[in-house]
């Protein structure tokens, strides 16, 4: 049984191939997601963004093309392709598409 879903199996992957956002989108694809762990790739077109939000886990992004500004508890931050920021569980934080770009979202939630 597959634990990840929506994406292929034993070969090798362009994983910022695996998603596309067309002008005024943004697209996200489930890969993972249970009690533990959520894992996501997305695409932004520019411009566009997620709002501030907390999460109830530790949230690691990968951008995979382009560059992003993360908004971490007031502090904005950019990443271009190849680099990682973590947001931590609990704490305010937005996304905004600086200009096209793709991510990978990885977010860790405690077990108790």
């Amino acid at each position: 049984m597959a634990i990840l879903k929506n994406i292929a199996q034993e070969q090798v992957l362009p994983l910022a191939q695996q998603v596309e956002a067309e002008a005024g989108q943004i697209v996200s694809k489930t890969l993972a997601q249970n009690d533990a762990v959520s894992i996501t790739l997305f695409a932004f077109s520019k411009g566009e963004e997620i709002s501030t939000h907390a999460s109830g886990g530790d949230a690691m992004v990968l951008v995979l093309e382009g560059r992003g500004r993360f908004t971490i508890d007031g502090r904005e931050h950019f990443c271009s392709a190849g680099e990682s920021i973590v947001m931590p569980a609990g704490k305010p934080h937005a996304v905004y598409a600086a200009e096209d770009f793709k991510m990978l979202l990885t977010i860790v939630f405690p077990q108790n």
